[in-house]
């Protein structure tokens, strides 16, 4: 049982350890916050006192006083979406370790939301790990003026980041579904505010461009399962016999929506997603996608941002790191349908 302070039933204080070794409470709030500046016999006493007393520091009032809170938010756009259950892992692991608590926050596909957590965050929390933000360039810019921030799948400039490499898997998709004979290949873009999704159109489009290949831009699409039914119906009003979405749970979504309109996968459509999150090789069929170290991610997101926290420990400069992304292949990929003409 912890020992409280004498003759109460509350906490020990600063003061009741002041008043047990004769000094003042400045001493004691010195000694034990910074025991450089007191006499190393005054230390010790006050240091065997508090540990008498169980003494444990108010952590709200250190806060106040060092300006430090030793936790970090961590934001993401739908924490319902297993692509971010890796992410969370691997920050608070590494934040764990290095001796801050997570603040993790669901900003729902919103700027709004995580404009305001952003601004409320600032109070509370030491640095801000953004993963997949819908702010605009300039708003995300403005924020990591104002406090240590870095972005998880946004590239700023000026803005520290961690960018996963999903653009190069793009393109590993197309010749991949290209070497299988299709010509005619449909991007299943996301939201109209994720950086991602533009960048792996713009990838791709370049990428077909040099392989002579057609490809469309179909969407946006919420990011969510739920979309894959409107995507699996504009991807077959279009004609295409592959389609690339933007990420597995639209992918997931598409293929249930095929099989209800009795069309198979792959033999009548290919479909490829992206994130290879869990349960992605449990669907029916198992689903080609792209996949990169998403805890690794996580981990170097907080490097980065500890890198900034405390610039004197030795944690370099680095601002901008690239996580390597590669092409997972299996069932829900198959050669072109002879009879596209004819089905479509």
């Amino acid at each position: 049982m912890a020992t409280q302070a004498a003759g109460t039933d509350r906490p020990a204080t600063i003061h009741d350890i002041a008043a047990r070794c004769g000094v003042a409470a400045s001493t004691v709030s010195r000694a034990l916050s910074t025991p450089d500046r007191v006499n190393i016999r005054t230390r010790e006493r006050i240091e065997a006192a508090a540990a008498a007393l169980n003494y444990r520091p108010n952590i709200q009032a250190k806060a106040l006083s060092s300006g430090r809170t030793s936790a970090v938010g961590v934001l993401v756009p739908d924490i319902t979406n297993p692509f971010y259950f890796d992410l969370i892992r691997g920050t608070q692991l590494q934040l764990k370790a290095a001796g801050y608590t997570q603040l993790l926050v669901d900003t729902e596909e919103s700027d709004e939301v995580e404009a305001t957590t952003v601004d409320q965050l600032r109070k509370s929390a030491d640095g801000i790990i953004v993963a997949a933000s819908r702010l605009s360039d300039e708003a995300l810019l403005a924020a990591a003026a104002t406090m240590p921030l870095v972005a998880i799948n946004r590239d700023v400039p000026g803005v520290p980041a961690v960018i996963i490499d999903t653009p190069s898997a793009t393109s590993q998709a197309l010749d991949h579904l290209v070497s299988l004979g299709h010509t005619r290949i449909a991007y299943i873009a996301g939201p109209t505010t994720s950086q991602s999704s533009t960048r792996r159109w713009a990838a791709l489009a370049g990428a077909a461009e040099e392989r002579g290949v057609e490809v469309r831009r179909l969407g946006p699409f919420a990011p969510k399962t739920q979309s894959g039914a409107a995507a699996a119906d504009a991807a077959v009003h279009s004609g295409v016999t592959a389609c690339i979405a933007f990420n597995d749970l639209i992918a997931i979504g598409m293929l249930q929506r095929l099989r209800e309109r009795g069309l198979r996968v792959p033999e009548d459509m290919s479909i490829v997603g992206c994130d290879d999150i869990f349960g992605a090789d449990f669907c029916n069929p198992p689903l080609t996608t792209m996949a990169s170290p998403i805890e690794q991610a996580g981990r170097v997101a907080v490097s980065v941002l500890l890198a900034q926290l405390n610039p004197l420990a030795g944690g370099g400069t680095r601002n901008r790191s690239v996580m390597p992304t590669h092409l997972t292949v299996r069932g829900s990929t198959g050669p072109a349908p002879e009879d596209t003409v004819e089905r479509y």
